[in-house]
């Protein structure tokens, strides 16, 4: 079952350790109206489902559970790094990644 808008809101928000107050601050709504959206009462608009995501500093897709895949700011930056480089380069990158990724999956095996 994946979590509705309010509840990972909810979640997250906790995770962060902000007050719905503070929540609501920092996207410009009272903390009143963050509530009302972690129960699902109402659902934000675009812009504001935006700036909620990025106070809490997950995608827009995780906020709204549309991927499970959570991405941290610095996993984003890098990602975006990669994915500004020429063909050549970003091969080389991911078949350093891919070599990571089977080593360490290999060893977990072993473990």
């Amino acid at each position: 079952m994946s979590m509705t808008l309010g509840h990972q809101m909810a979640a997250l928000r906790k995770k962060k350790g902000l007050s719905q107050a503070e929540l609501g601050k920092a996207v410009g709504t009272s903390g009143d109206i963050i509530g009302r959206y972690e129960r699902d009462e109402v659902k934000p608009s675009i812009e504001v489902a935006m700036k909620i995501a990025d106070t809490l500093e997950v995608s827009l897709d995780y906020l709204v559970g549309k991927t499970s895949l959570e991405l941290d700011k610095t996993t984003l930056k890098r990602i975006e790094e990669v994915s500004k480089l020429p063909a050549d380069a970003k091969t080389q990158v991911f078949m350093v990644i891919d070599a990571l990724i089977r080593d360490y999956k290999a060893k977990q095996a072993y473990s």
